[in-house]
């Protein structure tokens, strides 16, 4: 994926443990004990390493091994607060913290958006896409003041309009691979937004083209399942059995979401995003 910059992974060695101190943790299955915002991880080193991070899920911290920023902590770290930390600059941690969520929706933006960008499908809305990645770009290199009052989630829906066309763009192209016996008779289904398909058996299903924005896919058996163009933006794919499925070409599929899922080497990934070590 040419056009999703490596700043837009996550370099937990560049951070200053944000993630580990700024979120807020509530004791249950993803996680072993209740942490309150703005309070550091028992677990979290004076060099904002993870004391457990080889055994995290083990020791009852299975949510840690799930969750990415998209490199927005570094950013935060070493470019909106110059590589100075919150423990150097106790005062910071009072804007610092805030706006981890902040800045990781902006880089998540920018994920999609660079998505996009390599689908020729999409290229009637390249010259729109382009300008918002400057866009966003720029105000991931704002001032800590100027991120505070960013209307964040009105930019999101700026660029979630944009991405919509994308969707559709994307997904017409490859509901038309579909062969044409697979057409004939009861009309193919294939808008599942919002849907609740938990625990739902599509085993080694042709899902190509089809629209699960915002599904929930948790503890789904999509082993084998063929979802190239699928748009899954926003899908819950906790727990889902996704070993043996192509998603090489799943469209706004994120770590998280690859993370989320129980996979194996038959998995078929995009390139820009990595195999977890948890799949074995």
């Amino acid at each position: 994926m040419s056009e999703m910059t490596s700043d837009l992974r996550s370099d937990c060695g560049s951070c200053f443990g944000l993630c580990c101190v700024a979120l807020t943790l509530t004791k249950s299955s993803d996680f072993a004990i209740d942490k309150p915002a703005g309070k550091p991880c028992p677990n979290l080193g004076e060099d904002f390493g993870c004391g457990i991070h080889a055994k995290l899920r083990g020791e009852g911290f299975p949510g840690c091994t799930v969750y990415d920023c998209f490199g927005a902590g570094q950013k935060l770290s070493q470019v909106t607060f110059d590589g100075v930390g919150w423990r150097e600059e106790p005062g910071s941690a009072e804007l610092m913290f805030p706006l981890l969520p902040v800045m990781k929706q902006l880089h998540e933006l920018l994920w999609y958006v660079g998505d996009g960008l390599r689908r020729d499908a999409a290229r009637p809305v390249w010259g729109e896409l382009r300008a918002l990645r400057e866009e966003t770009e720029e105000l991931t290199r704002g001032s800590a003041e100027e991120l505070v009052a960013l209307d964040a989630e009105g930019h999101r829906l700026k660029v979630n309009a944009v991405l919509v066309k994308v969707s559709e763009l994307v997904r017409g192209e490859w509901a038309g691979r579909v062969p044409p016996a697979r057409k004939k008779g009861k009309k193919r289904r294939v808008d599942f937004r919002g849907a609740d398909l938990m625990g739902a058996r599509r085993a080694g299903a042709d899902l190509r083209g089809m629209n699960f924005r915002g599904a929930y896919l948790i503890a789904a058996d999509l082993s084998g399942a063929d979802l190239r163009g699928a748009d899954v933006i926003g899908a819950d794919f906790r727990d889902a059995d996704v070993r043996g499925a192509d998603l090489s070409e799943a469209l706004f599929l994120t770590q998280t979401q690859v993370n989320a899922g129980r996979g194996d080497g038959g998995t078929g990934l995009p390139g820009a995003l990595r195999r977890p070590e948890h799949w074995g």
